[in-house]
């Protein structure tokens, strides 16, 4: 039977390393998958693909042993348990505020009778062989924090049977607690906010499972293995590929001292 690698970095008490997907290309998700993350997810909530594309991103990723994970849209048994079928070993929901919705969340991916999960490994079957009712076990599901009632109901959320974890936004945590305070984004320094994380990550201990946190920046995402979480995401395809792109472009204008081509190009040459 397949073995999740990232519950087997959890079993050796080492922190996941985990990538981000938000381009539906198999070749963006080959290249991100050779270099060196533990685990990596499909974003199919706000990416920009769908299943159709995930399914062949998966199979891209296949050959470089990475744990291949999927965030749905939404908490939908359809698309949970397709995703499931494709092959994701790692699934994580949004928005989940109550207990109540927790359990239902984890029950979506346990086959009975520990869960309601349909038997039809399409892909999975071909790409684990074995694949059955003991991947119960090995398929790892994350609830996602991000609103005022998630946090109000977070003890309960956290206590929830079959769930492994907690998985922070931070962006829209900020917008569902903050009032309009704050505005959204990764690597929160506010107090407020800090303390906010670090509770999370302490319920999430006194529970037994994992916490899980969103970052923008390594350096961030290593803060965070000191306070007790358990997998970190470091930035995405997007925000990378953005961000060594300016950079190249930047060194190379500072170096010759060239202003911006954008001019050029609206006149046309």
């Amino acid at each position: 039977m397949t073995v999740n690698p990232v519950k087997k970095l959890w079993a050796e008490g080492r922190p996941v390393l985990h990538g981000w997907l938000s381009i539906g290309s198999p070749f963006t998700a080959e290249i991100m998958a050779a270099q060196g993350y533990d685990a990596i997810s499909i974003d199919l909530q706000h990416g920009a693909l769908n299943h159709s594309v995930a399914l062949p991103m998966m199979q891209a990723m296949r050959a470089s042993g990475v744990s291949i994970g999927v965030r749905v849209p939404w908490l939908d048994p359809a698309i949970i348990m397709k995703a499931l079928d494709a092959g994701a070993l790692n699934i994580i929901c949004p928005m989940i505020n109550t207990a109540a919705q927790a359990a239902e969340f984890v029950s979506y991916l346990r086959y009975p009778p520990l869960g309601q999960r349909s038997f039809g490994p399409t892909r999975a079957s071909f790409a684990m062989p074995g694949y059955g009712p003991a991947m119960n076990d090995e398929v790892v599901a994350l609830a996602m924090i991000e609103t005022a009632e998630g946090m109000a109901n977070i003890e309960e959320i956290a206590a929830t049977s079959g769930l492994d974890g907690l998985y922070v936004g931070p962006a829209d945590l900020a917008l569902g607690t903050q009032e309009g305070r704050l505005a959204p984004g990764f690597d929160r320094e506010e107090p407020e906010m800090v303390a906010m994380i670090q509770r999370i990550a302490g319920v999430c201990a006194d529970n037994g499972i994992k916490a899980c946190l969103h970052c923008g920046t390594p350096e961030y995402a290593a803060k965070a293995a000191g306070w007790g979480f358990h997998l970190m995401t470091v930035s995405g395809d997007s925000r990378l590929l953005a961000a060594a792109a300016a950079a190249s472009v930047n060194r190379f204008r500072e170096l010759t001292g060239a202003g911006t081509g954008n001019s050029d190009l609206a006149g046309g040459r």
